[in-house]
Order: C-alpha cells, then sequence, then structure tokens
C-alpha cells in the first residue's frame, strides 16, 4: 500500500485495469445441426472427439488474446462492428465472465451499467433508484440527498409524474436513462458504460459526457461502448479497436477512429 501510494505522489499514472492475453469462451448448448434431442442424442453418439462435442456444446471464441493496461483518470472508448467482442470484454473485466486463459486484474470495483443497478420492471421508477443505490453500495442516507439530483438528470419527469410509475410503463430510452442517472449518481473506480449514451435526446447526451469527465477528474477511469463516433470523440482520449475479438488498434481517440472509418467506409 505504501509502495502504491508513493507512486501515486510521484506523479505516475496508477493502472486500474490491465488484460493479459485474454481470452473468452462461450458454450452454447444444442448440436450444429438438427433441433430435435434424438438429433441431438445421434449427433454425441457419433461424435466423441471431445467432452464438448459429445454434448453438442459449441464454442464461440468471443475475445481472442486481448492485452492492454489502463489507467486511473482515463476515459477508454470501445468500437467495433456488431458481434467483435466489446460487451464480452466489459463483463469479463466486471468479473461475470471467466476467462478462458489470460488474466484480468483490476484496482478497485468495476461497475458495469445495467448490472450494478439492475432495474426492476413491476416496482416504480422511486423505488429502482433507491434499489439501485442500495446495489452500488451507496447507504440509504447518501441515496436520499441525491435522490432529487438522479430524477433531474434522466429528465424522466419532463413530461409527467413518470418516476412514480412502474418501469414497464417507461420506454427503452426512459429506462437506459434512468440507469445511467443512478449509475452516475455515485463515483467509482471503474465504470463501464455499454450503448448508454446513445439513448435519449442531445441534451441528455450532453449531461452525461459532462458526468463522465467529472468521474474522470475523482480518479475513475471509465469505459465506453458506443456506435456513435461523435459521442467517443467528445468523450474519451483513447480508443480500442476490437474486431473479430481481436485488439487490432490501440491508441489515441482521432488516430484510431481515422483507422475504423476508413475500415467501415463510412
Amino acid at each position: 500500500m505504501a509502495e502504491h501510494q508513493e507512486t501515486e505522489r510521484a506523479g505516475a499514472p496508477i493502472p486500474t485495469v490491465i488484460a493479459d492475453e485474454l481470452h473468452i469462451v462461450y458454450r452454447v448448448n444444442g448440436a450444429k445441426t438438427g433441433k430435435g434431442s434424438a438429433t441431438a442424442a445421434l449427433s454425441r453418439i457419433i461424435r466423441r472427439g471431445s467432452d464438448d462435442t459429445a454434448r453438442g456444446v459449441r464454442k464461440v471464441h468471443a475475445v481472442r488474446g486481448v492485452s492492454f493496461v489502463a489507467y486511473r483518470g482515463e476515459a477508454i472508448g470501445l468500437i467495433g462492428s456488431n458481434g467483435s467482442g466489446k460487451s464480452t470484454l466489459l463483463r469479463a473485466i466486471a468479473g461475470l465472465l471467466p476467462a478462458e486463459r489470460g488474466k484480468v486484474y483490476t484496482d478497485g470495483q468495476p461497475s458495469l451499467l445495467g448490472v450494478n443497478a439492475a432495474l426492476m420492471n413491476d416496482l416504480t421508477g422511486e423505488r429502482n433508484v433507491i434499489l439501485g443505490g442500495l446495489a452500488m453500495g451507496m447507504s440509504r442516507e447518501q441515496i436520499m440527498a441525491r435522490y432529487q439530483g438522479i430524477v433531474d438528470f434522466s429528465g424522466i419527469n419532463e413530461k409527467g409524474d413518470f418516476i412514480t410509475l412502474p418501469m414497464r410503463t417507461y420506454s427503452s430510452g426512459m429506462a437506459a436513462r434512468l440507469r445511467f442517472s443512478i449509475a452516475a449518481a455515485k463515483d467509482h473506480d471503474v465504470l463501464m458504460i455499454d450503448e448508454a449514451l446513445a439513448t435519449g435526446d442531445r441534451k441528455f447526451q450532453k449531461r452525461s459526457e459532462q458526468r463522465i469527465r467529472e468521474l474522470r477528474k475523482e480518479a475513475g477511469t471509465v469505459f465506453l461502448v458506443s456506435h456513435n463516433n461523435k459521442s467517443i470523440r467528445d468523450t474519451c482520449d483513447r480508443v480500442l479497436w476490437l474486431e473479430r475479438g481481436e485488439l487490432r488498434m490501440d491508441g489515441p481517440t482521432d488516430e484510431v477512429l481515422k483507422e475504423y472509418e476508413k475500415f467501415t467506409g463510412k
């Protein structure tokens, strides 16, 4: 601990997340062909090359040998085509998926937006703010002190008293805005945001981007998955580009986005 504090005082960057040759493999039940149980049973009998194959389990290699170091105060964009492994990587950093090979090290508690503040459809927005705050480790007193700020930030009450209605009455955009607002009410060691800023109007996006900058100032690290390159440019100083599960490029935002836009033709 003393060495850690000494390094921080010396001005050296403090690592918060280290991925070391990380591989994530999903196992999907069911044979590749045939839907019926008889077909699956026959497949298991005929194909006994491995335990997984014998059980009719398919492997999906979602993240392939990814390595990087993230530091305190960084906002890192994650970009790539659909299915490139961005969300899988976030779930692995959050400790929700085991590594097939390699390691993930985190300093502090990583929070994946929408998991730590898992919202319940049958409860009101008000109850979900309280439960979401408790799930993130806030006390009831802290939640109540920040409650009005959370509601105002989300903007869901701008067209009516929606905070007192069940979440199932919300549009997907309203639910996403409330989820972000709950998560953003607390300072995080590592906060991972998956497409949250794609919802809502530009006014909400600007509030969200400002809050991300504040979180960085509090020595947190922010990961942002987005298909909106403008959000990435406005918010992040570094970008990781994943393609087919592999880390294709890691560098300053403008450099990586320039190459990515050439790749996608956009």
